[in-house]
């Protein structure tokens, strides 16, 4: 398989179209995995995620940990009221002391805009943006998109309004 042209999912207009095509593609790889009577396989093996989640969300932290776990990652979960941010850590801080514990990748959602893009500018680690607020939420775009053409056929010339 391909390479993405970024190191971090921050934001769908960071995305090239070969990037969406290569995450649509390894998609509909792992759909077929999903049909199998064994559903994990090892392409994360050795690899350790931290999901931090510093607002509520079932079915974004749950979609995530179950993929991460399918695809044989390591998985920390992080819950942001038992952390030392109440005591005013900062969240570079915290993702710093995370991955002083040799974590491999971060998992963010964020009531803060711009919190993907301020950690990866900031700390050595790959970051999904799971989203950030009224910001972006990248996975759930790309999640639309994959949907919309697997129903059409294609995204090609059409106009999606989501009201």
């Amino acid at each position: 398989m391909g390479q993405l042209s970024v190191d971090n999912l921050l934001g769908i207009k960071y995305l090239k179209r070969e990037d969406i095509d290569l995450i649509f593609n390894t998609a509909d790889h792992f759909k077929e995995v999903l049909n199998r009577p064994i559903k994990k396989v090892p392409s994360l093996r050795d690899i350790t995620i931290a999901n931090l989640f510093f607002e509520n969300s079932t079915r974004t932290k749950l979609s995530f940990e179950l993929a991460e776990k399918r695809l044989s990652a390591d998985v920390i979960n992080f819950s942001s009221s038992s952390s030392s941010i109440k005591k005013g850590e900062t969240l570079i801080d915290t993702v710093n002391n995370i991955l002083a514990m040799k974590v491999n990748m971060i998992v963010l959602r964020h009531p803060n805009p711009g919190s993907a893009l301020l950690l990866s500018k900031n700390v050595n680690s790959c970051i999904i943006n799971a989203g950030d607020g009224d910001g972006e939420h990248p996975t759930q775009a790309l999640l639309d998109v994959f949907t919309i053409r697997e129903e059409r056929g294609t995204v090609n010339k059409l106009i999606v309004s989501i009201v």
